[in-house]
């Protein structure tokens, strides 16, 4: 029945679809060159002279503005220019025209007290929301009635030096988006509107994001890079060290950005678990507390159990060994259970650390009183809390200890992809996807599980070694239930088994929040929400293995093949 739905609705959409884009795009682009509200709202006038008061260059677009004029020049483009999946490219600038314009006229609408903010009001009118919403809405219908074809197909090769071109251009405007991400709006404090100037941007960049994805590039980018992929990786090594550089370069953006390191490597690890072996752990930051601990003692802090200071690359060694071997003892039992009986033991594992941490016992926590004064690191004299100039320019506090977990999460992420294609990784692989069948091939899959646990949480344990240095602090309180479930959340999100889908499930975690925090109470609810619907239209994650996409597009057509007799039968 649905399948004879989607047909009728398509065939009375074709004839207008190209002329529904052009009309949304050519929309878009006034909208852009419209005032968005009528009158100074009580924080302060909307950004970026959308205001009625302070228009007085409509043709000097800049931020939401400038993104909505080229959404609506992409539509034009994406409806008359010979690409590859036409329907799904315009669908997709729609939607991300609706996002901008949506949020924006939501907001303006909820702070000005009505629609009169952004309609007209004593006189004076701005419809530049309500043009970009109707713009948006034809474009998204132009999408269906053109037709959704299937994700287009890049087969063409090209050079080795186009391809580290091409890389290097795709990775350099990664950075810039990062950069532009975290600066977008400011921080909540300093612009009322910051919020709202966020979600608009990730509106637009959702857009092209789905546009470069539905054409096909993203996919080919990524078999590229997997092609070169020694090349890719110190390439998005250096990006990451230049972000510095950016607007983002500041403390504040350091700090978030070196914890996001952090937790991203203990993601990494629990990718090995989860992602590889498919061992729901559900008390993985345990492991990573075990590691900050076993630092901290060793770090020469007053409260220390141990009375000595050792070099940090000894302590982080030491700390993850012992981590590592927690990690065996807690994936013994994978011997006899699994499924749920399985992550139900990692849970109550991840309990017996906090209690035992809270306690103090054995003397190596300090219970609530946590262990604090662990000492910064230092290299040649250069303290990593501490800023520094490099020729004439100035960088942030912080920086060396961001320098220093990019160096963290590459090693990670080595670790994790050549595991993932060595023949541990194909026997954590065979175990996730059907346990018996793999022992039945001769894999020893008990011996196999308990590696899984060792490694993951040896890498974890290495986190919580960075972890312990940089906070200065160590406590309990950081290495919650929660922070299990968050770092769970992050691999989920970004997609399981994929390298850089837990760093990017990570990121989202922490920018997210800190970036929604201009909606006060409504923060949580926001970024429960956006996990829900990047979930319910990206169920393989953000950036998928291909393991797991073949599982799922496999399983989509056995569905759609199912519901096509049942609607026979019917």
């Amino acid at each position: 029945m649905s399948t004879v739905d989607t047909s009728a609705k398509r065939s009375a959409l074709a004839p207008l679809g190209k002329p529904f884009a052009a009309a949304g795009g050519v929309l878009g682009i006034v909208a852009a060159l419209l005032p968005w509200v009528t009158f100074v709202l009580n924080d302060g006038n909307w950004p970026d002279k959308s205001t009625l008061q302070f228009f007085d260059a409509p043709f000097l677009v800049t931020g939401f503005r400038w993104h909505v004029l080229l959404l609506g020049i992409l539509i034009l483009v994406a409806a008359f220019a010979p690409i590859p999946s036409r329907g799904r490219v315009v669908r997709a600038l729609g939607w991300g025209l609706t996002l901008v314009s949506f949020v924006n006229s939501a907001y303006i609408t909820v702070k000005g007290g009505g629609l009169g903010a952004i309609t007209a009001l004593d006189g004076a009118t701005a419809f530049g929301g309500v043009v970009g919403l109707v713009a948006g809405v034809l474009t998204i219908l132009a999408g269906y009635g053109i037709g959704i074809e299937p994700v287009g197909e890049w087969k063409f090769k090209i050079s080795t030096p186009v391809a580290y071109l091409v890389l290097l251009l795709s990775f350099g405007a990664v950075l810039y988006a990062v950069a532009a991400m975290l600066t977008t709006g400011g921080v909540g404090s300093a612009n009322p509107y910051a919020g709202a100037i966020f979600l608009s941007f990730l509106g637009f960049a959702a857009g092209v994001l789905g546009a470069l994805s539905g054409v096909g590039y993203v996919r080919w980018l990524s078999a590229l890079s997997e092609q070169h992929r020694v090349f890719s990786v110190i390439v998005l090594a250096a990006c990451a060290l230049l972000l510095p550089f950016t607007e983002a370069g500041n403390e504040y953006w350091m700090t978030v950005a070196a914890n996001i390191g952090i937790y991203a490597a203990t993601a990494i690890g629990l990718n090995i678990v989860v992602g590889l072996a498919g061992l729901l752990d559900l008390g993985y930051v345990a492991f990573m507390g075990i590691g900050a601990l076993v630092a901290a003692n060793f770090s020469g802090a007053a409260t220390a159990y141990f009375g000595f200071d050792l070099p940090f690359p000894v302590a982080a060694v030491i700390a993850a060994v012992v981590a590592g071997i927690f990690g065996a003892i807690v994936g013994s039992p994978t011997l006899r259970v699994r499924g749920d009986y399985l992550a139900i033991v990692t849970l109550a594992f991840g309990e017996i650390f906090t209690r035992s941490a809270q306690n103090d016992i054995g003397g190596f926590t300090n219970g609530s009183n946590a262990i604090p004064g662990v000492p910064a690191l230092s290299l040649f004299g250069a303290e990593f809390n501490k800023s520094i100039s490099i020729g004439a320019v100035k960088l942030p506090a912080g920086v060396l200890y961001y320098v220093l977990i990019v160096l963290l999460v590459a090693a990670t992420m080595a670790v994790f992809a050549n595991l993932k294609f060595s023949r541990i990784g194909r026997a954590w692989i065979a175990i996730r996807e059907d346990e018996d069948a793999a022992r039945a091939m001769g894999i020893r899959t008990g011996k196999m599980k308990i590696l899984a646990f060792l490694i993951g949480a040896m890498l974890a344990g290495l986190a919580g070694a960075v972890f312990a240095h940089k906070n200065g602090t160590v406590s309990y309180e950081s290495f919650k239930f929660l922070e299990s479930v968050t770092l769970l959340a992050a691999v989920i999100l970004g997609g399981m088994g994929s390298i850089p889908g837990a760093v990017l499930g990570a990121a989202l975690l922490f920018v997210l929040p800190e970036k929604l925090r201009d909606f006060e109470d409504y923060r949580l609810m926001i970024f429960g929400l956006a996990l829900i619907l990047i979930m319910r239209f990206r169920p393989v994650g953000l950036i998928p293995d291909a393991h797991r996409r073949a599982e799922m597009v496999e399983r989509a057509d056995e569905n759609a093949e199912e519901a096509h007799v049942e609607a026979k039968k019917a």
